[in-house]
């Protein structure tokens, strides 16, 4: 593995919490991408706050995991002419 780019348990492991990260990770019909704030890392899993949910992901399916800059800001809504 590249020293620039870590395994991604060990990234998940060393990122700090709060670190916005897209982790992906093995599901029964394929892949997946969770994408958000890292809220919790153990030995076994980590969770990343998403815009819907809190999503716990055990370390054993994950596949990739990197950093991911701050999401743009939501735009104003629109109003009538």
């Amino acid at each position: 593995m590249n020293p620039q780019n870590p395994a991604p348990r060990q990234f998940l492991e060393g990122a700090s919490l709060g670190t916005r990260v897209v982790v992906r990770y093995r599901i029964s019909d394929g892949l997946t991408d969770a994408l958000g704030e890292l809220v919790g890392i153990s030995a076994t899993e980590c969770t990343v706050r998403t815009r819907r949910a809190d999503v716990v992901i055990p370390l054993a399916l994950v596949v990739a995991a990197k950093p991911v800059p701050p999401a743009p800001p939501r735009r104003a809504p629109r109003t009538a002419p």
